[in-house]
């Protein structure tokens, strides 16, 4: 699936996906909404994100997670 507002390049943070204009990698998205964060309190910590680009964050990882195998035992 085409993530418009993620991109990846090997320039910017060693080839993590990113925001779209940003050097936020989608991993600290998802790691400050584990922790329990907000959209907002992330928005706040990190002003040029906005709430779609947190929602294109869990969206990408979603995908990408839907995309991996499984292997039992």
């Amino acid at each position: 699936m085409q993530h418009e507002l993620i991109t990846s390049s090997p320039d910017v943070m060693d080839g993590k996906p990113v925001v779209r204009g940003t050097r936020v990698p989608v991993e600290l998205i998802l790691r400050k909404l584990g922790a329990g964060l907000s959209a907002e309190t992330i928005i706040a910590d990190h002003p040029r994100l906005t709430l779609d680009d947190i929602h294109a964050a869990q969206a990408f990882a979603a995908d990408y997670l839907a995309d991996e195998d499984v292997v039992y035992g």
